[in-house]
């Protein structure tokens, strides 16, 4: 039998917003969160065969000053076995919380795509109690279990156990069983390393607070196994338009999905549909407001275009389109009939037929969302950065525009040393 590699790699990944400090004598104001993270580190120590000297879990304090923290927390988030976001109020408004949870997030979601794990390795905690319906929404779906027995963990927090002397036994029981579910997720997930993602572009996953809910439309512009050319390879599509697969040889889900899901995870509410289940070529109301009334990103097959129904379509889509409209063309570098003879002239013919939305995403810094996106890892690089352009150009078009409602005449102010007009009605001879 062969020798077993040992796993070496941390347990988990403590991810937990900064508390600051409220005055000059007010110490570590994350002392306790420090206790928290060693106390789990020194029960999964005890619960799993790590050897001695090998880190069990992973905190940003660890990092001496000039370490080059970006890089440590990028191979940290990218090697660890299980993420354990600490809930707080202040978390959820914390950028760099935000962009943790989007880095490890997108590294499950990879996995996932490719097959290589399906459970999620999130085993959030309370630290302090939060309300669970002011979520966001790209947090929701995580259920935060109860892991003692007092019930006082949902309603305290950690942060209220260690505080309380009289509570530390439920502090202990809860803590351990915390690091029990860590160890548990870690051997139900299997989840693989992933390669460090530069956390300086890492976008966050949490929108800014008072921003409203944030929506966008995917579209997907592309043939069915049924409609393809009898000459292409069907491989990359299924009965629907949504099933369709461009990176198959990477991947056992359709983009669609994987799209979605991406778009998710940054706060987003996401519409998916097929071109032909929409309306793409509405004109303009006759008030002037646009038919579209939230962003959109086109996901673009060229080979799409071999039907003159889509290619009307789509001609229509760029005539009208907006500027909150926006397009990405998977090209799969390994599909040989995309960079084939017919391969080329299709793309020169996407170029004829969308011309508008083609250029306006060339002068933006995504231009290589429309020059044929060759793998998949690359286009989870650039959708996050074209749906924060998209949405950006969405908010700059939108008037602010008071409404209708009674005519007030402009308020004049009189003369307080002069004394008032009369009335020429109170004149003799005036009107009665």
């Amino acid at each position: 039998m062969a020798d077993r590699t040992p796993d070496n790699r941390p347990y988990f990944f403590l991810s937990y917003a900064h508390t600051p400090p409220w005055g000059p004598e007010s110490g570590d104001p994350d002392h306790w969160v420090r206790v928290l993270f060693n106390d789990l580190c020194s029960h999964i120590m005890a619960l799993t065969d790590l050897p001695a000297g090998s880190p069990a879990g992973f905190m940003d304090r660890q990092m001496r000053s000039g370490e080059g923290w970006p890089e440590k927390l990028s191979e940290n988030l990218a090697a660890c076995r299980v993420f354990v976001p600490l809930f707080s109020p202040r978390y959820f408004s914390s950028e760099m919380c935000g962009r943790e949870w989007y880095a490890f997030h997108e590294r499950i979601l990879n996995a996932r795509t490719t097959g290589t794990a399906t459970v999620p390795a999130v085993v959030p905690a309370l630290w302090t109690r939060v309300d669970m319906r002011e979520l966001p929404d790209s947090v929701r779906h995580i259920h935060v279990e109860d892991v003692s027995s007092g019930g006082r963990y949902l309603s305290n927090g950690i942060y209220g156990l260690i505080k309380l002397s009289r509570l530390r036994d439920e502090y202990d029981e809860t803590v351990f069983g915390l690091a029990e579910r860590i160890v548990q997720a870690a051997r139900e997930s299997r989840l693989p390393p992933g390669r460090p993602r530069d956390y300086e572009s890492t976008p966050s996953a949490f929108k800014p607070r008072g921003t409203g809910p944030r929506r966008i439309r995917l579209t997907v512009a592309a043939p069915t196994r049924d409609s393809v050319p009898r000459h292409r390879d069907a491989q990359p599509y299924g009965d629907d338009a949504l099933d369709w697969n461009p990176y198959h040889t990477e991947s056992t889900r359709a983009l669609s999905s994987h799209a979605e899901e991406l778009i998710r995870s940054l706060d987003y509410r996401v519409t998916v549909v097929a071109l032909d289940d929409e309306n793409p070529g509405d004109e303009p109301q006759e008030s002037g407001e646009p038919g579209d009334t939230q962003p959109g990103i086109l996901l673009m097959d060229q080979w799409a275009l071999t039907d003159e129904r889509h290619r009307n379509r789509l001609k229509m889509f760029d005539a009208w389109s907006r500027p909150w409209v926006n397009a990405i063309v998977p090209r799969c570098r390994t599909d040989l009939q995309n960079h084939g003879e017919e391969g080329r002239r299709l793309a020169e013919e996407l170029e004829r037929v969308m011309p508008a939305v083609l250029d306006r995403v060339r002068r933006s810094d995504y231009r290589y969302a429309v020059n044929g996106v060759p793998t998949l890892t690359s286009f989870t690089k650039v959708l996050p950065g074209l749906v924060a352009y998209t949405t950006r150009q969405f908010l700059k078009s939108q008037e602010v525009r008071l409404p209708p409602g009674p005519h007030i005449p402009r308020p004049v102010l009189a003369d307080p040393y002069r004394p008032p007009r009369p009335d020429p009605k109170d004149a003799p001879g005036g009107e009665a």
